[in-house]
């Protein structure tokens, strides 16, 4: 997570496998993350959260490697530790959402 945060800031670095795929798809991820919290704009998500949400909706929709609770669970945890007071709610919501609408069985 640290390094899609600071990804943010320096987009034209060097990343690993996981990060590369979340950059790839980044606007299908972030479509769905607007979709899931639609009365947040991207732009106006926490970096933090915003992480999170990515790094989450790529494994949830794209890698497909862990069991969804676990995904969900990791962040959510992930929020509690690093973001705001509000994060691992805000974050638990836009995810159950994305699962909602992509109706991921979980």
């Amino acid at each position: 997570m640290q390094q899609l945060f600071s990804w943010q800031f320096r987009p034209g670095k060097k990343v690993p496998t996981t990060i590369s795929g979340i950059v790839k798809n980044l606007s299908k991820i972030d479509k769905l993350i607007s979709e899931g919290a639609p009365d947040r704009p991207i732009s106006e998500i926490n970096k933090i959260d915003l992480s999170i949400l990515r790094l989450a909706v790529f494994e949830l929709i794209i890698e497909k490697d862990a069991p969804v609770k676990v995904i969900i669970d990791e962040a959510i945890e992930l929020g509690k530790e690093f973001g705001s007071d509000s994060s691992s709610a805000f974050i638990n919501g836009a995810l159950g959402k994305v699962i909602e609408i992509k109706k991921i069985k979980i």
